[in-house]
């Protein structure tokens, strides 16, 4: 019998006092903070070392620091900015956690085991606000950027649900939001990650997903890092891929492809194009000869990913034939081309389906709350 997915429900305090998050401070704030209590610098190491690499989730723990310290540090800072509404374990192994801010706000970050990888699929918005009509992120809109300590907290949640002793192999930016959109934020958490006395992720291991915003893409290869870089490509024409990705009205094909030829000629890293195969739509034969012609001669590689339905949305999973044609076609011009498996389909681990089901309960049981308390206060 196949094992059912597991959701691990988890009850939070609403009463927690706001506390500053110790993620975003800076080292400069951070050492200010200990020398006006007469300690040195290496205490931020100290609380450095057991957070990221002893699983560290209190202060209270922190063994090595003095009690009064650690009151200290409890009483003003949080480890953690956020509580953990839903966690969820698929069968294959792959396990999501929808992430809610002190400010309410719910994201979604995945841990995607593949043989020795561990793989962290963090986000990056709460919400999105590219549009792209086949995903659940962008659905209703982008709220609010995530901080560069949030996107680290993800990275450690997602650490933390694996075994003792594993870590995280690889990291990829494919959560929720437009990446490219919140650039700064989330390159200062991935140089934290990066670091020895961090998570210690090499940015070879690392994957950054953009819709095509060819400005910061060009960015993004001057930041002096080897990122990989992986385009969300999703149509061979501007006409059909303005009518799935918005966006590209004010961008156009070309000039995507234009910055990442750039992006592979400064960092020699390979380029990824994402193509999200939606049945009927853009999978047809003249849509495999248009996708072979644009990336032809050039050094890329294209991920297939057979549309995921999102309760809602209206595309369907593409045919079979179709799908092997595209291939086919692909290969056929020279262009590596791969079948993304797909991971964790058991507990909704698509970009934003899972924070929308929890954010639907919670309004339904805020709803049903109220009502109570209306038919009570009738009765008296």
């Amino acid at each position: 019998m196949t094992p059912s997915p597991l959701s691990i429900p988890v009850v939070a305090s609403e009463s927690t006092p706001v506390k500053r998050a110790w993620l975003d401070q800076s080292d400069e704030s951070l050492r200010a903070w200990f020398a006006e209590r007469g300690e040195k610098p290496m205490r931020i190491r100290q609380v450095r070392q057991w957070l990221f690499q002893q699983r560290a989730e209190s202060f209270a723990g922190m063994t090595d620091l003095p009690q009064k310290l650690r009151e200290q540090l409890d009483a003003e800072f949080t480890i953690f900015g956020s509580v953990i509404d839903r966690h969820m374990i698929a069968t294959d192994g792959t396990q999501k956690l929808v992430l809610r801010w002190q400010d309410g706000r719910r994201i979604e970050c995945v841990m995607i085991p593949e043989g020795e990888r561990r793989t962290a699929c963090i986000s990056t918005q709460v919400g999105c606000a590219m549009g792209c009509v086949f995903c659940a992120s962008g659905l209703n809109g982008v709220e609010r950027n995530l901080t560069r300590g949030e996107i680290l907290e993800e990275l450690i949640r997602i650490r933390n649900v694996t075994a003792p002793g594993e870590r995280l192999t690889n990291v990829v930016v494919m959560g929720m939001g437009e990446p490219m959109a919140n650039l700064d934020n989330l390159l200062a958490a991935l140089d934290t990650a990066g670091r020895k006395d961090g998570l210690d992720l090499g940015a070879r291991h690392v994957t950054i997903s953009t819709v095509g915003l060819p400005v910061k893409m060009r960015r993004l290869a001057e930041h002096g890092k080897a990122y990989h870089l992986a385009v969300s490509l999703h149509a061979p024409n501007d006409e059909l891929r303005s009518q799935i990705v918005p966006t590209n009205q004010h961008t156009g094909i070309e000039p995507i492809l234009a910055a990442a030829d750039a992006y592979f000629e400064q960092t020699g890293r390979q380029v990824t194009y994402e193509y999200v195969v939606l049945g009927g739509i853009n999978d047809q034969p003249i849509h495999a000869t248009q996708l072979a012609n644009l990336l032809r001669g050039r050094k890329a590689y294209v991920n297939l990913i057979p549309f995921n339905a999102v309760e809602g949305l209206p595309y369907r999973d593409p045919k079979p034939r179709d799908l092997r044609h595209l291939i086919d076609t692909l290969r056929s011009a020279g262009v590596a081309v791969n079948i993304r498996k797909r991971k964790g389909a058991d507990i909704d681990a698509a970009c934003g389906q899972l924070r929308r089901k929890v954010e639907a309960e919670a309004q339904a049981n805020a709803a049903q709350a109220t009502a109570d308390a209306r038919a009570a206060l009738a009765t008296n």
